[in-house]
């Protein structure tokens, strides 16, 4: 069965078609192409496949394309303005904060996700690690990730935020 539903994908209103089965990853990254949404574990255990839905942090495999109908959905694709990234991905960049890179959009999205929401003060270590434990990253200890999202938060703080 078919089902039309209706999205705000990155700042864009979207309609699409999508099968009653159909999860939202399969339909961000198979049919709208926004390949940052990573296919990994399918179980909701590695984050890869981390977007912004309604702007709290999802895993797209474990929900449903037609379950989002009406949301405003936020993928790595839409922090880019243009070919400028977008400071979190700056701190990230200048920090170290990714090596293959995989990880990365889901690790990002979430910390946008808790840099946004931040208010006044530091984020510390343990808020951070504890924001972002659902995004597995293989090929770090995470110091250069959790750095990387204090930076932006500084760089919020600062003013250089978009």
């Amino acid at each position: 069965m078919k089902i039309t539903v209706h999205y705000t994908i990155n700042s864009k209103a979207c309609d699409l078609e999508v099968d009653a089965g159909e999860t939202l990853l399969e339909a961000l990254r198979n049919r709208l192409k926004l390949t940052s949404v990573h296919r990994s574990c399918e179980e909701g255990e590695c984050g890869a496949c981390t977007v912004l839905l309604n702007g709290e942090p999802v895993n797209s495999c474990l929900m449903l394309a037609a379950a989002a109908d009406g949301a405003d959905i936020l993928t790595t694709e839409g922090l880019m303005r243009g070919d400028q990234r977008h400071p979190i991905m700056d701190a990230f960049v200048d920090l170290h904060g990714m090596q293959c890179g995989f990880c990365t959009p889901g690790l990002l999205m979430t910390g946008y996700s808790l840099v946004r929401k931040a208010n006044g003060g530091d984020l510390d270590e343990a808020t951070i690690r504890q924001s972002i434990e659902g995004n597995l990253c293989r090929c770090t200890g995470y110091m250069n990730i959790v750095k990387a999202i204090q930076e932006a938060k500084r760089r919020k703080d600062a003013g250089d935020w978009w």
